[in-house]
């Protein structure tokens, strides 16, 4: 009896959920959902999407969970969704690296993917600042201090969590900026990063804010600058490249969940108005803020617009500075 009385509290609970946004899928979901993430767990991507996860359980009246396929700076995993059954029941959230990688690396044929028609743009969640932080022993504390340094002939490394990602481009962007030459050292996500940076086995990273958070704080890891167009306002004192003197080099970074190519235009609708709701819960900014990140939101659209627009001027940009990966 009391299987039978919980068993219609939660059905009923799941259709005030799906009452409350306005718009029904019939038949969806009919089994769990799987949020597919390139990256291994533990990262800020990983940490986001199960966030977005829970919350999304709640509200689908079916378990949401996250299902991690990392390799080939995440195209793996964002080539297993392009290829999933469009139904809604697979779905992948992914950083902007999504629209980057393919430009930079040799892919097989395996992990290759139609970056602008390949996916239905469900919503374009946060957007997070890129931090460039350093070794307290490299003795660099601003840009100037690496330009000058990388100059002298120093050989200098940086690391970033894969071949494609923002992380790279913006390295590299400094690098061409600056006519220098620093070392690219490419890890699997920014977890592995951090304890590299602190063994001094690379001089700078290029990571997000969340990993590196309590380091900066304690002085472990030296705060350099943003990539970002605008101050991050977790770290609003931390002046961007472009402040320091390299005006051109803008580049952060964004979050965005998609399903496969043909999911049925309802099932896009009903997650996109619940992720919507979702993002306006203070404790999901507050969350979202410890890693550095602001909620966003929208129409599927803006997610369409954001990732072809940076397919476009990133690809150009990858060119010119002939960006490899491996």
């Amino acid at each position: 009896m009391e299987l039978t009385r919980r068993f219609f509290l939660g059905a009923a609970m799941a259709a005030a959920a799906l009452l409350a946004t306005g718009v029904q899928a019939e038949g969806y979901p009919s089994k769990p959902v799987s949020i597919v993430v390139s990256y291994p767990p533990g990262g800020d991507v990983d940490a986001i999407a199960r966030l977005f996860a829970d919350k999304l359980t709640g509200r689908l009246g079916q378990p949401v969970i996250v299902e991690n396929r990392p390799g080939a700076a995440g195209t793996i995993g964002n080539s297993y969704v392009s290829r999933a059954e469009p139904d809604g029941h697979t779905l992948l959230f992914t950083p902007n690296t999504f629209t980057t990688a393919p430009l930079v690396m040799a892919l097989p044929k395996s992990s290759r993917y139609d970056v602008l028609n390949g996916f239905e743009p469900v919503i374009l969640a946060s957007k997070q600042s890129v931090l460039l932080v350093a070794n307290p022993q490299s003795g660099i504390t601003s840009v100037a201090d690496l330009v000058g340094q990388a100059r002298d002939g120093k050989r200098l490394s940086y690391a970033s969590p894969g071949a494609g990602s923002p992380m790279h481009i913006a390295a590299e962007w400094l690098n061409r900026a600056a006519d220098i030459k620093v070392l690219h050292i490419p890890y699997r996500g920014i977890g592995p990063i951090i304890p590299d940076l602190l063994a001094g086995h690379v001089d700078l990273g290029y990571v997000v804010y969340g990993p590196a958070a309590q380091l900066i704080e304690s002085g472990q890891l030296v705060p350099v600058a943003v990539t970002d167009p605008e101050r991050s306002p977790v770290l609003p004192e931390l002046a961007t490249v472009a402040e320091q003197g390299y005006d051109q080099v803008r580049l952060g970074a964004w979050h965005g969940l998609m399903a496969p190519k043909g999911t049925p235009d309802e099932v896009v609708t009903l997650l996109n108005q619940h992720m919507n709701e979702i993002l306006q819960l203070p404790e999901i900014a507050e969350r979202l803020a410890s890693f550095g990140a602001v909620p966003v939101g929208g129409e599927p659209q803006a997610l369409g617009a954001i990732n072809a627009e940076d397919h476009q001027r990133l690809s150009a940009l990858i060119e010119e500075l002939d960006i490899r990966g491996s």
